[in-house]
């Protein structure tokens, strides 16, 4: 069975969103600033990162199975426009699914039972691989059930001033990790477990 891991891209000043959802052009710079090529699971949507971003990223996809995402998200990205990025299954924690989808399918499953059924059933799908958690809510969700065996973060000299933060809310404070396990350097972002 593979770990349960969050990531996110963050700004210094510990936001993975601006006010009012803003940030996202540069906080992703780093997704657009190299050459080398990494294909998403949507063919309209190629990475070109520095080598070692995009080496960070290929080894990333391919251990995760699949990812628990919220709600917000998933309305917020309209779906990923059918399928996510990283091209495995998303479970989807919600209070309503949405009316015009199914419950499950290839790409999305809906779960209502909160972020342990969330998990339970992404690591039923994911198998051997790990499952990756989204940040912000669900993130926090994982972390403060117990949930969570790792922390990525994606860190971009940027600063926001404010939004939303990585793990906002936090109840169960101060929580130690262990690490950093790895340091990657890449163009404009620092890649820490």
């Amino acid at each position: 069975m593979g770990k349960v891991t969050t990531g996110a891209t963050m700004s210094i000043d510990g936001y993975i969103a601006g006010p009012g959802e803003s940030g996202f052009d540069l906080l992703f710079q780093w997704y657009g600033n190299g050459d080398v090529e990494t294909p998403t699971g949507n063919p309209e949507m190629t990475f070109r990162t520095s080598a070692a971003s995009a080496a960070h990223l290929r080894q990333l996809i391919e251990n995760v199975g699949a990812l628990v995402v919220g709600r917000h998200l998933y309305d917020m990205t309209n779906a990923w426009g059918g399928r996510h990025p990283m091209d495995v299954t998303t479970v989807v924690v919600t209070h309503r699914p949405p009316e015009d989808r199914p419950a499950a399918d290839d790409n999305f499953v809906f779960v209502t039972g909160g972020i342990e059924a969330a998990v339970a059933k992404a690591r039923e799908i994911a198998g051997d691989k790990d499952v990756g958690v989204n940040g912000g809510q669900v993130a926090r969700q994982c972390l403060e059930a117990g949930l969570l065996d790792e922390v990525h973060v994606d860190l971009v000299p940027v600063l926001l001033g404010g939004g939303t933060p990585f793990f906002g809310g936090l109840g169960t404070g101060p929580v130690q990790l262990d690490g950093p396990v790895s340091v990657i350097e890449g163009t404009g972002v620092t890649h820490l477990r």
